[in-house]
C-alpha cells in the first residue's frame, strides 16, 4: 500500500501510481515524487488501485498541479473508481484535472 513512482525520460512523464488509501499518510511521498521534476513535465496519477481518497489528498493534488504550472499544468488522473469520480465531480476537480 502506498505509491509507485516511474519516471519516463523519453516522453518526459512521471506517473505516480497509488494503491490502498490515498490520504495524508502519503503526503511526505506523493511530494518526493515530483519535487526534482524538470520545467515542462507531464504527470499521470493512476489512481486504479486506490479505494479510499480524502481531502488531504485533493490538497495534495493541487500542490502538485502547483509546481507543475497551475493552469498550464499537463495532468492525467486515470483509473478512478467510481465512487472516486464523484468526489472530484463534487470539488469540481473535473474542470482542474484531466480525469478517466
Amino acid at each position: 500500500m502506498g505509491i509507485e513512482v516511474t519516471n519516463s525520460g523519453e516522453n518526459n512523464e512521471t506517473v505516480m501510481k497509488i494503491d490502498g488509501r490515498f490520504d495524508f499518510s502519503l503526503h511526505k511521498d506523493f511530494r518526493e515524487s515530483y519535487k526534482d521534476a524538470q520545467e515542462g513535465q507531464s504527470y499521470v496519477v493512476d489512481m486504479s488501485g486506490a479505494d479510499y481518497m480524502d481531502s488531504s489528498a485533493l490538497g495534495m493534488l493541487l500542490l502538485l498541479r502547483e509546481h507543475a504550472g497551475n493552469d498550464s499544468a499537463n495532468i492525467k488522473i486515470t483509473g478512478c473508481q467510481p465512487a472516486i469520480k464523484q468526489i472530484f465531480s463534487i470539488s469540481n476537480f473535473d474542470k482542474l484535472f484531466d480525469i478517466s
